[in-house]
């Protein structure tokens, strides 16, 4: 007979038996997470989003498989302080940078803007975790003249950045480089050899998922494309769109997004190719709304679609941005959310995907119960906020925004009134209700206040009344 010390033994071995394979076999499952990020993508500038003209099938194809989302923000509205959010999970209000420029009082001068060192960035974080990382692209978070704030030194183990040239810049930097590793290495982009400079980025990343990672660990890939920012001047593809009577910088513009749609298909073929497209999670999106640059007039394609302004604007155009996540046999296909979001909830949501601690340090919430259609379990912001110091006058400088359920307030200057709107019936943000609802500007304008800390570099959020 067994006595009850040997059955009790005997069920716990049975347990850690019966345990240790479902351990085993979820540690080797950790899932890999692509992130796919485009530069100045307007929120109508995909098929699935409601794109009529040009052309986007590969993403389209990806909507259908996964979650998009109809009430998704940016960091900022423009790129370097909507990356910081991105990279911190801190909003606009307490972010190190909080514009494209900063101003230094001490020199007298204004220039960019690095994040701090002791700052935890996404990449750490899923170091940390375990993760293999790796980006590729555009980082525009650095001090050029500090390899110790590019990407490199930031939290990736491969990193593959281009570079801009600065009257101060003490190394030189020919603007077709992207270097790897800091400056260990580069490689010239040739425009007439490639399609467009996201398939030269492409082909980083595919030979970075065949050759340099190591197989047995998971990866955290960053893809930062350059599609559709008006800094790429010159396509090697002459005949597309050829045929129709548009501006050129409108055929420019369009060839570029559906250039770029090729490659985001391309690569995700590649994952399939190699047998690792089941185990990831692919999130894409853009760093703020469609820009009105290098004469393409972004209502000709209806980039913005109803959404008021675009790029540098904290109205709807923007900073509301696409969002679509594919999960295989996690997430359903061709759901869609409404659930209100930012950039600052991608920190703490692929840290629940790593299996990782939330960052303390964070404004961000998980959207991972969305994502896995768990809505009882998913928590909801009670605000989000934006600032943005667009230039160096406080009087027209200074932009502030709140998005609450469905009311949305926005002050342009320090001495612009407070704007408010009703989001469910005027997405457009045409009619502003401010006359009608003093107390939400009375509401907001101290909601304002309490959203932002003093930063030195971007002074006027705290000096504006």
């Amino acid at each position: 007979m067994k006595t009850r010390f040997q059955y009790t033994t005997g069920l716990l071995i049975l347990s850690l038996l019966t345990s240790m394979p479902l351990l085993a076999s979820t540690e080797a499952k950790k899932p890999n997470i692509l992130f796919l990020l485009a530069d100045d993508l307007g929120y109508g500038e995909l098929g699935s989003y409601g794109q009529q003209t040009i052309k986007t099938p590969e993403i389209d194809k990806l909507a259908a498989q996964g979650l998009k989302f109809t009430d998704f923000y940016a960091g900022n509205a423009v790129c370097s302080p909507s990356r910081a959010v991105l990279m911190t999970g801190k909003h606009a209000g307490h972010n190190t940078i909080r514009g494209n420029k900063g101003f230094y009082k001490k020199d007298n001068r204004w220039g960019r803007v690095s994040l701090r060192k002791d700052e935890l960035t996404l990449g750490q974080m899923m170091q940390n975790a375990g993760y293999q990382t790796a980006f590729i692209g555009k980082w525009h978070l650095e001090n050029p003249n500090d390899l110790d704030t590019w990407a490199y030194s930031r939290g990736f183990d491969y990193a593959v950045q281009e570079q801009w040239q600065r009257n101060d810049s003490k190394i030189y930097f020919d603007e077709t480089a992207h270097w790897i590793n800091g400056i260990n290495d580069k490689k010239l982009y040739d425009y007439t050899k490639w399609d467009n400079i996201d398939e030269f980025r492409t082909n980083f990343a595919t030979e970075y998922l065949d050759t340099v990672r190591t197989k047995d660990k998971p990866f955290f890939l960053f893809m930062s494309y350059r599609t559709p920012h008006p800094h790429e001047p010159m396509l090697r593809n002459k005949s597309m769109f050829a045929d129709k009577d548009w501006a050129e910088a409108e055929k420019h513009h369009a060839k570029k997004i559906t250039l770029w749609d090729k490659q985001v298909g391309r690569l995700i073929k590649h994952l399939e190719t190699i047998g690792e497209l089941e185990n990831t999670l692919i999130v894409l999106t853009s760093d703020n709304g469609g820009h009105g640059e290098a004469n393409h007039d972004y209502k000709f394609f209806s980039s913005n679609g109803l959404l008021r302004g675009f790029k540098r604007d904290l109205y709807e155009g923007g900073i509301r941005v696409p969002h679509i996540a594919v999960w295989p046999n996690k997430i359903k296909p061709g759901t869609v959310s409404h659930h209100i979001g930012g950039f600052q909830d991608f920190m703490p949501t692929f840290a629940e995907v790593a299996g990782a601690n939330i960052p303390e340090v964070t404004d961000g919430i998980s959207i991972l119960p969305t994502y896995l259609e768990q809505q009882s379990k998913q928590k909801q912001h009670p605000y989000l906020y934006w600032e943005e110091q667009r230039n160096k006058n406080p009087k027209t400088g200074i932009l502030k925004a709140i998005r609450e359920g469905q009311w949305k307030a926005v002050q342009v200057g320090s001495e612009g009134k407070i704007e408010i709107y009703n989001l469910n019936d005027d997405i457009s943000e045409a009619q502003n209700l401010a006359t009608k609802y003093p107390e939400k500007v009375k509401r907001y304008k101290k909601l304002f206040k309490e959203s932002s800390t003093y930063n030195p570099n971007f002074p006027y959020a705290s000096t504006s009344d």
